[in-house]
């Protein structure tokens, strides 16, 4: 058996890359993958070696990116005892787009709905960071919620405030494409940020301001615009990645006085062990959101809108770097068609 990885090589330059298999260690599972989730705005930055990518230097290459997959066990560690060879998983951290994962047990969770596509599974991981930016900004059932940058995660986001009762769900994008997906997942409303009035058009579609807002853009101008139309005492959760910051905002007037709240949603700050309000695992919420794609709430095939071959990866970034406005939400790579 050989590896087969698909790499960022340097700066806008991706291959399809081939290896042995390496030793197993005691607490890792080696999993056979199926299918792998893009994370379009992550990679891209990784790709075009933007700024502000945590602990990354600029320069450094190259580059394995993925995060998401879902697959079969091959073998596992001596160590290992939560999974066995033969179960479906979805892997996180170190599942790379690639044939061939090695993946620490923690990192693993069995699939156990036999009715859930893999293609969907997925996207579970990616879903549990705009739930987890959803719940930071403790959304209650009718109050409103606003959903900035309709990117995948967005899209959730905007899903999963309407399941969590937010009434009016409003959206917004640049793109009139993913206004109208926004619509179909459950937003009421969806507006476009450059209009002239967009502050006043969410404000009075909200009833004078918005209760919860998630921004999901990484541009600091929609943080901005948030603060614009957030209600008094409203929460802004920051879902997105702002790597350049070039807006100037009034910390006094639009935060301060209003008692505004504006918290950050990384992944990496949820809890590792145990769920508590408004804080959950991500392996908990990752259950959870299955439980919505099986039972009808979280409509995946609304979704899923591209699979690709892993080897037209080169041509797949090159389309993500140079049109990434129109690049497909919900794309994943299908392993399953290596030759």
């Amino acid at each position: 058996m050989r590896r087969k990885c698909i790499v960022f090589i340097a700066a806008g330059q991706v291959e399809l890359q081939e290896s042995d298999l390496r030793p197993l260690g005691d607490n890792e599972v080696l999993v056979a993958n199926e299918f792998s989730a893009i994370s379009a705005g992550t990679e891209r930055a990784c790709l075009l070696d933007l700024p502000n990518l945590a602990d990354e230097p600029p320069g450094k290459f190259p580059k394995i990116l993925g995060y998401s997959g879902v697959g079969r066990v091959v073998e596992v560690g001596k160590d290992v005892k939560s999974v066995h060879s033969g179960d479906r998983v979805l892997t996180y951290w170190g599942s790379n787009h690639s044939n061939y994962n090695y993946v620490r047990e923690e990192n693993v969770l069995v699939v156990k709905d036999d009715t859930l596509l893999s293609e969907h599974a997925v996207f579970a991981i990616i879903a549990s960071f705009s739930l987890n930016g959803l719940r930071k900004t403790r959304l209650e059932i009718g109050e409103s919620g606003a959903v900035v940058g309709l990117g995948i995660l967005g899209l959730f986001a905007v899903a999963l405030c309407r399941i969590a009762g937010g009434s009016p769900v409003i959206a917004s994008d640049l793109s009139p494409v993913r206004r109208k997906k926004a619509l179909e997942l459950g937003a009421n409303l969806a507006f476009d940020p450059a209009a002239d009035d967009h502050i006043g058009q969410v404000k009075n579609a909200a009833g004078g301001g918005v209760d919860a807002v998630i921004e999901v853009t990484g541009q600091s101008v929609a943080l901005q615009q948030a603060l614009g139309f957030v209600a008094r005492f409203g929460r802004i959760s920051l879902l997105g990645c702002t790597r350049v910051s070039n807006t100037m905002i009034d910390y006094y007037q639009q935060v301060h006085r209003p008692g505004v709240e504006i918290v950050g949603a990384h992944a990496m700050v949820r809890p590792m062990v145990e769920s508590h309000p408004h804080s959950w695992t991500w392996q908990d919420d990752v259950r959870a959101l299955w439980r919505f794609m099986t039972d009808g709430r979280l409509d995946m095939s609304k979704v899923l809108s591209a699979v690709y071959a892993p080897q037209d990866a080169p041509a797949v970034y090159r389309n993500l770097a140079e049109h990434h406005h129109d690049f497909p939400v919900g794309a994943v790579f299908d392993w399953k068609q290596l030759p």
